[in-house]
């Protein structure tokens, strides 16, 4: 690849992550959550009602789709996600043994009281806990005891393992499938949250043709809006039964306090990740500015090498964070994209080389975990975490028409825009209108691909 072409394209999509004096406070990119460990079967439950409990789960900060390969030399831990201290080895199998929910809990207390898991990390794991249970349990599935046991023992005992021995994310991370599938313990996880009778997919051929297109070398970007933590997960299950190509080899662009935080990170260690620091925490601690910015350089590059490579899904949230409601009617709205953040990533694919196509994507999946009102700095944000009906749809690729270069990309980032805020009221109308199907209009027609 041309160096300089290569050092452009990186440095473009740079200031995506780390431009601290943009007006957008947070990062451009989503977060999520992510659950072969559970023996139960793939096919979503039908349960018959949503409902909800509080639950707790640590604050992410950015993530984008595709795949891509590492550049050598690696990273020094230090200078980019350093690992804490390790501690004291968990006891081997103290929560993959348990067969009950007393074990499980008795199991953190007394690895607490051993000094094996930090006060502040137990006391999190025992809430996660009993909140998915509630989560779980009120959905009605009546093999809900049997499943949270199953992916909470699981869960508990990769909290442990990190805890004792801490992973270190390179600046391109490839999901972990061996020995432990940690992407199959995601979607195993949050498959239970989701009420697939009333969830929807829109144009579910676009998918089809987006991985015909990754066959023959094509780049594909979706410019989407972004909800929840979940967001990645929701995604794939919703269209891994006729898009499993896609569903598991998305790359996410990931902040850094989803690979730092013990409570976040088995799930991150199961999505391809290319790892930053996002540019709403660029400024928490001066000293340590210039070596973010260094480590976001260096992982941007290695997004140009892949995007010059071709056959790159990408998935990116140019709104710079999650949606948030609308102060005037208190819904849910997808959040302004960006005009940097689109023109950026899209300099940066027309420069690849391989063709590459934009795709506008909506998603609706807040009830599952609704995020904060205002934007929290802390790790370790309350959630409410509910089960309840999710969807997302494309529209075809939209190309760049051209024209004065600041008119022509507001116009471009309105265009993408506008067609995600469309998707978004259809599947309104299905989710919360309770229209379902027919919901469906000319240019979204919705379908449910795992019936």
């Amino acid at each position: 690849m041309n160096g300089s072409l290569a050092q452009r394209a990186a440095q473009g999509v740079f200031t995506i992550f780390s431009n601290a004096s943009s007006s957008h406070s947070q990062s451009p990119f989503p977060a999520f959550f992510v659950p072969r460990v559970s023996s139960f079967s793939s096919k979503p439950p039908p349960p018959p009602s949503s409902s909800s409990s509080s639950v707790y789960y640590t604050s992410c900060s950015c993530y984008c789709a595709s795949s891509l390969y590492s550049i050598k030399p690696k990273i020094k831990a230090q200078d980019y996600l350093a690992s804490p201290p390790k501690m004291a080895a968990v006891s081997t199998r103290t929560f993959l043994n348990a067969r009950s929910e007393q074990e499980l809990l008795s199991g953190i207390k007394k690895e607490a009281q051993s000094g094996n898991l930090p006060a502040h990390v137990a006391a999190g794991m025992e809430e996660v806990y009993k909140n998915y249970k509630s989560a779980v349990v009120k959905s009605g599935n009546p093999k809900a005891d049997e499943i949270v046991l199953s992916n909470m023992s699981a869960f508990l005992d990769r909290i442990a393992l990190d805890v004792s021995d801490p992973f270190v994310f390179e600046p391109h991370h490839k999901a972990k499938r061996e020995p432990f599938d940690y992407y199959t313990f995601g979607q195993n996880y949050i498959r239970p949250l989701i009420d697939f009778k009333n969830s929807y997919v829109g144009n579910m051929p676009l998918f089809t043709e987006m991985e015909e297109r990754l066959k023959k070398g094509h780049n594909i970007i979706l410019m989407s809006n972004h909800q929840t933590e979940a967001d990645p997960a929701v995604i794939a299950l919703l269209i891994e039964k006729k898009a499993p190509h896609l569903a598991e080899n998305m790359i996410y662009v990931a902040g850094d306090r989803v690979v730092t935080d013990p409570l976040c990170k088995p799930f991150s260690i199961g999505r391809n990740l290319i790892c930053v620091y996002s540019k709403k925490h660029m400024l928490d601690d001066p000293s340590q500015i210039e070596m973010k910015k260094k480590a976001n350089t260096r992982s941007l590059k290695e997004m140009a090498v892949l995007l010059r490579g071709g056959s790159q899904l990408i998935w990116i949230a140019p709104s710079g964070g999650r949606d948030r409601t609308d102060p005037k009617t208190g819904e849910f709205v997808p959040a302004p994209f960006d005009p940097a953040s689109v023109d950026n990533m899209r300099r940066l694919v027309e420069n690849s080389g391989p063709p590459g196509h934009i795709y506008p994507m909506a998603l609706l999946c807040y009830d599952i975990m609704p995020p904060p009102a205002t934007v929290e700095k802390k790790i370790g944000e309350k959630r409410i975490i509910s089960f309840h009906g999710t969807a997302l749809s494309v529209t075809p690729p939209i190309s760049f028409s051209g024209g004065k270069p600041e008119q022509a990309k507001d116009d471009y980032t309105k265009v993408l825009y506008d067609s995600v805020t469309e998707q978004y009221t259809v599947l309104k109308a299905a989710v919360h209108g309770k229209k379902g199907l027919q919901a469906s209009t000319p240019k979204v027609s919705l379908s449910q691909p795992w019936n």
